[in-house]
């Protein structure tokens, strides 16, 4: 087609520059790595604002790290006893001796027996100045019975003494104690929670996804075990257990009870997952593919709700803690010389001794710390689940 000779051409509108897909919208750095990020990034960054769950997630690991160098945060061993210095009372650390600056020291004690009310009474001598050695050799033990040593990052002085949280009847030191005894407590809410879990994700797995009469035998099998109340099922459950049985045995016992008890309203959660992810699209491609069930409910459904299963975990955890450490108070869980937080508070259970040693209460307090701790890791991770919200 040719122009009339008046016509007056239009503009070239056709660039001969490089195509730039960012031409119309430009975004910065911090756009581009929000949109490129990943799910575990985009969790990362959401639990990261959760502060009490920030502090409680460093605090538990700082607390399972120390259960790995037990011996050494330690100041005395496990079953070391001092005859001289039976029910001794805390001994307060100080910097300051007669306006002299020394470093961390604790007074000796200078010892009595009341023939009034037969009670022994320490009191703290001002003369008896026993610096703390850091970094020292100290009783010999064996680390975690494969070699012996006796490096401790903390010593009481030379023939002196260190019980910052006091002793107990046989003159043990009860820091020593906790900080061992926390090695069987924490852990033991790990391994009831993996049997929970596997019996939770494996039962409500094949109830959500099979249905029919495995999903209604489940069903009614989880409101029978949810009807029986806890504590006496616990007690029934661990009295089972033969007493000549090794303490190991025990606590690998109490554990799988632990477990068993509390896999129920994960596997209904999982179930009702599967219930309504099993009529998704992606289901029905995988199941046209020739996919098996097993392929299907384990590399689709279950990591589409991954994060809240870590979730109820966390929550779980504390609960398995809580319940050793009452089977074992009541006497009919862990045994000595297995040593735990809740076989500390055995020796709690006569009033007189309480009344008189306040301080053998101090193994509860790490028992409220890591409950307190594990609900709030567990309610941040529940909120950045989903960080699109």
């Amino acid at each position: 087609m040719t122009l009339p000779a008046n016509a007056t051409r239009l503009p070239h509108t056709v660039s001969d520059q490089p195509f730039d897909p960012d031409a119309i919208y430009k975004y910065t750095d911090a756009q581009k790595a929000l949109f490129e990020a990943s799910q575990l990034r985009l969790m990362w960054w959401k639990f990261r604002r959760h502060k009490p769950a920030l502090i409680s997630g460093i605090f538990l690991a700082v607390l399972y790290f120390s259960i790995l160098i037990s011996e050494l945060l330690a100041p005395y061993n496990l079953e070391t006893r001092n005859s001289s210095h039976i029910y001794a009372p805390p001994q307060a650390i100080h910097l300051f001796h007669n306006g002299e600056f020394i470093g961390p020291f604790v007074y000796g004690f200078d010892y009595k027996l009341n023939m009034e009310n037969l009670k022994r009474e320490y009191v703290p001598n001002l003369e008896k100045v026993q610096p703390l050695r850091f970094f020292c050799s100290g009783e010999k033990y064996k680390f975690w019975g494969l070699f012996e040593a006796s490096f401790r990052f903390v010593c009481p002085a030379e023939k002196g003494t260190m019980f910052l949280l006091g002793t107990d009847r046989l003159g043990r030191d009860v820091l020593s104690r906790i900080i061992y005894g926390a090695r069987i407590s924490l852990t033991i809410g790990l391994l009831g929670v993996g049997v929970s879990l596997v019996l939770g994700i494996v039962i409500g797995g094949m109830a959500g996804y099979y249905g029919g009469l495995f999903d209604v035998l489940s069903q009614r099998l989880i409101e029978v075990i949810q009807s029986l109340p806890s504590i006496p099922l616990w007690l029934a459950l661990a009295a089972i257990l033969p007493i000549t049985w090794s303490p190991i045995v025990v606590y690998f016992g109490i554990t799988v009870i632990l477990g068993l008890l509390d896999w129920t309203g994960l596997a209904r959660t999982v179930r009702s997952k599967l219930l309504a992810l099993r009529e998704e699209d992606y289901v029905s491609a995988a199941q046209v593919m020739g996919a098996s069930s097993r392929r299907i409910v384990f590399r689709h459904l279950i990591p589409g709700f991954a994060s809240h299963l870590i979730a109820t975990a966390t929550i779980a955890i504390p609960t398995m803690i809580l319940g050793e450490t009452t089977l074992s108070f009541l006497g009919l869980g862990l045994r000595a010389p297995i040593t735990s937080w809740g076989v500390l508070l055995t020796e709690a259970q006569n009033i007189n001794a309480v009344a008189l040693y306040p301080w053998l209460l101090w193994p509860v307090l790490p028992v409220i710390l890591v409950v307190l701790a594990y609900n709030f890791f567990g309610d941040g991770l529940r909120d950045a689940a989903d960080p699109y919200k």
